[in-house]
């Protein structure tokens, strides 16, 4: 119980159903504990006796107890589940917004199939416990103690057979208690790696295809499917034993009491229907202890659950709003790297060493440099998707760590290689950034990212339904959207990280002409893989395992940085052989046009 104890706050809200519930079932238990005295007085009184008058009158009070008891019964049920489903709702909640409050930082080590497990199951079997908690946690002590204080009311030394039974259930539910506990978060884990497996071939399903690789992720999946499966057999092997273990000591106890019960009877001693209400307590105590059974085995499993959500409730974000946050009236847009080092966790070489320039308000700064040298990592410090290690960047004098966050996400636009979509109309998808935008607002964003082209197209224009994560459209399609997308609440500054990789050539030079002629004085981070996309850029840094290696102009870069001049000459070469190899398919077509 201790990792679900934190939980409890969720609970708060919902305090009259919590008291409620419990309260109804106090009043069912009451009188269930009737019921037994009362079958007593019917056969001991009326039976033995031959009197109608209290068989039917008893006999009508134990229906109208009944009755009673199905309508206490039935609100607890209400009353528990109002206060269970709002709970569950609200750790759901506060787990999203936790998610959504880490940094990039923190996703590095979150696997998302982990997250959705830890949403999903191990916020439904917490839920389930708490629903349990308050219809049992009154039901099995009340009937519990009320049915072993009657017990031995009604016959004392008939009540001397609960000092072996009740020992025996003890030990045998510590016993499962201890050997179901890690299985359950073992359990746990491997649907982790389950849902991972899912959500990777939902998501890569098109790479899968084009490889042929069918064979492989079903083999994926059946592994893990075959050990969450063989884990869940394992756990459920064990679990099974309670049920028969109490029913053995409930049968055991049951034959006893007859046994015992039947010499008293034919002795004169002991009366028939005193034996019935000792059985029914019998009955009701052991059925109390399985309850309680069943209640620790899934509290075993909702503590695993309660550890996992623990775990993420109790992550802080690498990235925490300053205590006085600064959100200044203007931005220029002039951005500046002060001997800037950076260190992801668990790596030890940084990613970035010593990194000094300055971006003045209106310029485009193009970064270039092999994979790996750090370009991704350099223009995700601006926006605050990580901390610096050392030194500082600052935008318009004021350190971003200063500046309050919606602020300086509103003054930092940022389109990604990898554009994500999310399910909404064309107009939707562009208006995500800026939800009041105008329709005239939408179309000239698109048509900056040179995306009006292939709305107008589609037979619904802007209110095409794009799909989740925009499976629907093209690669280049979604990176232009995208970059729409960034471009609708003008940005002070803008990130095209590597944002136009699946746009062809001469697209992709129509969106540099739009920006160009673009006067909104807005500074433009560049980051991109061909030359002759930055070649025109202010400011060209030239990064090489980490390292500023080189800035300035392409011309002076051509001039002076041998490492600039490498990645242009292999990149011309490339460019001249693929022309080549094109004008050689012209020709043979020409000489040869059957082919």
């Amino acid at each position: 119980m201790r990792s679900l104890r934190p939980l409890t706050h969720f609970l708060r809200p919902y305090l009259l159903w919590v008291a409620l519930g419990p309260a109804f079932m106090a009043l069912e238990v009451a009188a269930d504990l009737m019921q037994p005295r009362l079958l007593q007085r019917i056969v001991d009184v009326g039976i033995a006796r031959s009197d109608f008058d209290t068989v039917q009158h008893t006999g009508l009070l134990m229906l109208l107890l009944a009755l009673f008891g199905v309508f206490a019964g039935g609100a607890c049920t209400v009353f528990a589940t109002l206060a269970a489903q709002n709970f569950g709702a609200d750790v759901r909640r506060a787990l999203f917004a936790k998610v959504l409050s880490f940094s990039f930082g923190n996703l590095d080590h979150l696997e998302s199939g982990a997250l959705i497990t830890r949403l999903t199951n191990d916020v439904n079997q917490v839920q389930e416990v708490v629903l349990l908690l308050l219809r049992v946690m009154v039901r099995v002590p009340l009937l519990l103690v009320g049915s072993l204080i009657l017990a031995v009311l009604t016959s004392p030394r008939l009540a001397l057979l609960f000092i072996p039974l009740i020992p025996f259930v003890v030990v045998v539910l510590v016993w499962i208690i201890q050997k179901t506990y890690p299985l359950f978060a073992l359990v746990q884990k491997r649907l982790d790696a389950l849902n991972t497996v899912v959500q990777e071939n939902l998501s890569g399903v098109r790479v899968v295809k084009a490889f042929a690789r069918e064979d492989r992720e079903a083999g994926r999946f059946g592994g893990a499917n075959t050990q969450l499966m063989d884990t869940n057999i394992a756990a459920a092997r064990l679990g099974a034993l309670t049920m028969p273990l109490m029913m053995m000591a409930l049968n055991a106890g049951v034959v006893a009491t007859l046994w015992l019960g039947g010499v008293r009877v034919i002795g004169g001693e002991m009366e028939v229907g005193r034996i019935i209400a000792f059985v029914n307590y019998l009955t009701q105590t052991l059925m109390s202890l399985m309850m309680v059974s069943m209640l620790i085995v899934r509290l075993s499993r909702a503590e695993a659950s309660g550890v996992r959500i623990g775990d993420i409730l109790n992550t802080r974000p690498l990235i925490e709003p300053p205590a006085n946050a600064r959100v200044p009236d203007t931005v220029a847009g002039r951005v500046e790297f002060e001997k800037v080092s950076f260190f992801y966790e668990g790596e030890g070489d940084p990613a970035l060493k010593e990194i000094s320039f300055v971006a003045q308000p209106g310029q485009t700064i193009a970064v270039v440099g092999a994979t790996g040298s750090g370009k991704s990592t350099l223009v995700s410090l601006i926006p605050r998707f990580y901390d610096a290690t050392k030194g500082r960047v600052t935008l318009d004098g004021v350190d971003v760590r200063n500046w309050e966050e919606s602020a300086l996400h509103g003054a930092v636009g940022v389109a990604l290689q990898e554009a994500i979509l999310f399910s909404g109309t064309i107009r939707d998808t562009i208006r995500y950034g800026k939800p009041a935008a105008t329709d005239a607002e939408v179309v000239g964003a698109a048509r900056l990212a040179q995306a009006q082209e292939f709305i107008d197209r589609l037979a619904d224009g802007y209110d095409t339904r794009v799909e989740a994560r925009g499976v629907n459209l093209s690669g280049g399609q979604k990176q232009r959207l995208a970059i729409a997308r960034a471009l609708l609440p003008h940005p002070q500054v803008l990130i095209l990280d590597d944002s136009t990789s699946a746009v062809d050539v001469a697209t992709e030079a129509r969106i540099r002409q739009a920006l160009a002629q673009d006067t909104t004085n807005q500074t433009r981070f560049i980051v991109a893989q061909r030359v002759s996309a930055i070649r025109d850029a202010d400011l060209i840094l030239v990064l090489d395992d980490g390292c500023l290696v080189g800035q300035g102009t392409h011309e002076e870069l051509m001039e002076s940085n041998p490492v600039y001049r490498e990645i242009y000459e292999s990149q011309q070469e490339s460019a001249d052989a693929n022309a080549e190899m094109e004008v050689n398919r012209h020709v043979a077509q020409a000489h040869f046009p059957g082919n």
